[in-house]
């Protein structure tokens, strides 16, 4: 622990677990104070759901290390309740410095056998809720006069991978929200950015439905059925990062080493994008 960012307060959508989780511990280990929201509930039939406990566990990890947290029940879906957390999250720490729109879900369908509500959906969240974020907390950090936000964004976003069509549009739409925020909040000191990960394992992809798309020879794949598989998709012969590996980039893109690093979408991606 340095203190980076002591005194420090970061906001973290989709905090209940796996990135999420690990963005908000890792802020707090560096001094911050964190605003969380999290659905706690079912979003899409083939993205598994956080519960309430899972949050509970974060809000207990944050303040063992004796950091505050203000942890709300939100839906990104839902740009009025965002609103309402972080100016609740402002009265009472006082400031906002760093956004994370790391919220979302995982699906996974070619193009052409995707219903409508499959692809409304996973662009409501993963575009669209990425957006209500920033919608949400700019005016805070414009007033503050400085800030960063970093999205929860994919190596899907910079090259496709079949299987995943409405996933992969999404994060190529945010990498170009991305950019224009960028190019809008620059004058206002507010630094943008995005974190592309190559498969990372978390509870959204630890199921047998996502292991099928690497053998789907098999009737009930297990991790360790998939795990040679996943690695061919890398540079470097990994079948996936930790979400701890996410949060420590984003630590940096919000820290004053990146103090001049904005519009940019940085891989974190073993490789993924130039194999």
């Amino acid at each position: 622990m340095t203190g980076r960012f002591h005194d420090k307060v970061a906001f973290v959508t989709g905090a209940a677990r796996g990135q999420g989780r690990a963005i908000a511990l890792a802020f707090a280990r560096e001094g911050a104070d964190v605003i969380a929201v999290d659905i706690c509930g079912a979003v899409a039939a083939d993205s598994p759901a956080s519960v309430l406990q899972d949050f509970d566990e974060t809000v207990a990890a944050v303040e063992a290390t004796g950091r505050s947290i203000l942890a709300r029940h939100a839906d990104i879906r839902d740009l009025p309740a965002l609103e309402a957390v972080l100016a609740e999250g402002v009265e009472r720490f006082g400031r906002l410095d760093y956004v994370c729109a790391n919220a979302g879900i995982a699906g996974m369908g070619a193009a052409d056998a995707l219903s409508e509500d499959q692809w409304d959906t996973m662009i409501d969240v993963n575009l669209s809720g990425a957006w209500r974020t920033c919608r949400a907390a700019i005016p805070h950090l414009k007033r503050q006069g400085a800030g960063a936000i970093v999205f929860t964004a994919s190596a899907t976003g910079l090259k496709a991978l079949p299987g995943v069509a409405h996933y992969s549009a999404a994060k190529h739409g945010v990498i170009g929200l991305m950019h224009a925020l960028a190019a809008e909040l620059g004058p206002h000191w507010i630094r943008v950015n995005a974190v592309c990960s190559t498969t990372v394992r978390t509870p959204l992809i630890a199921h047998e439905e996502h292991y099928k798309l690497f053998r789907p020879d098999l009737e009930h794949p297990t991790e360790a059925d998939i795990a040679k598989a996943a690695s061919r998709i890398n540079a470097l012969p990994i079948p996936w990062i930790e979400a701890e590996d996410v949060a420590n980039a984003i630590l940096w893109l919000c820290s004053d080493e990146a103090r001049y690093v904005t519009g940019a979408a940085l891989p974190v991606d073993a490789g993924f994008c130039i194999k």
